[in-house]
């Protein structure tokens, strides 16, 4: 991946390298967005990335039919936002979803596969926010899948709710629903494991105005938080996208 986040033609020199792979399609909400870690750990296991920005004008694709999958990134927005690129996003969830295909929602991705799905997004009723470090504890159904952190890095205001026919694989204090899968391929979390120490560094500084929301952390708790706890979320993310990429390229071999 270059350095200002465009997409990379090449596949990645990690593990499956020498395998010819699919590009993933990586969906960003702002122009300055970048897919941090997990575009670099796609690209590592052999995996271009086809870049969107649906509210800087880009289409999404009728299909992914050329694609490994999708990632849904997060942003400022919410989810239940009037803009016309929230609802086609929404809606273009029906691709991955009819195709099987393996889409993976982080925070307003994971909230917007929930709108489409009949759940709910919303903020709670009084107002307490996860942006910091926060406690994290997997259902059994989660455990059964994987290990997973202790704690793990937020940043929103709404959580959503659990959809009908989702499996339930993490849950917390303040907004019980963290992650779930839907189906076989459709994954969305409430978190950021995608975070490069830079991204976090940027996201302090501008989302600072936020920290004295009911609940929020001050911005040295973010930066401090990492040194202790990033190496597990790391760990997680990357065993994570094994599960949710690598068995779709295993199977299509």
């Amino acid at each position: 991946m270059k350095a200002d986040g465009t997409t990379s033609a090449a596949a990645g020199t990690g593990h499956d390298a020498g395998n010819a792979k699919k590009p993933v399609l990586v969906i960003l909400h702002q122009e300055t967005s970048s897919p941090g870690r997990v575009g670099q750990m796609l690209e590592a296991r052999g995996h271009a990335l086809d870049i969107r920005r649906p509210p800087m004008g880009d289409p999404l694709p009728d299909t992914l039919q050329h694609h490994a999958g999708a990632v849904m990134f997060g942003g400022p927005m919410s989810a239940n936002d009037p803009e016309d690129y929230v609802k086609r996003e929404t809606d273009w969830l029906a691709v991955p979803l009819r195709e099987n295909k393996p889409f993976f929602g982080i925070c307003l991705g994971a909230q917007m596969l929930v709108n489409h799905l009949g759940g709910t997004v919303a903020g709670r009723d009084d107002g307490l926010v996860e942006i910091g470090w926060y406690p994290i504890e997997p259902t059994e159904a989660g455990k059964a899948l994987m290990d997973w952190p202790d704690m793990i890095y937020q940043f929103h205001r709404e959580g959503f709710s659990l959809p009908s026919g989702a499996e339930h694989l993490a849950t917390a204090d303040a907004y019980p629903n963290q992650a779930f899968r839907y189906g076989e391929n459709a994954w969305g979390v409430q978190f950021h494991a995608e975070l490069t120490q830079a991204m976090m560094q940027r996201w302090v500084v501008r989302g600072a105005h936020r920290f004295e929301l009911p609940g929020a952390q001050i911005g040295r708790d973010h930066l401090h938080g990492r040194l202790h706890h990033d190496h597990a979320v790391r760990r997680w993310l990357a065993d994570f996208l094994d599960i949710v990429f690598e068995r779709e390229t295993a199977a299509a071999r």
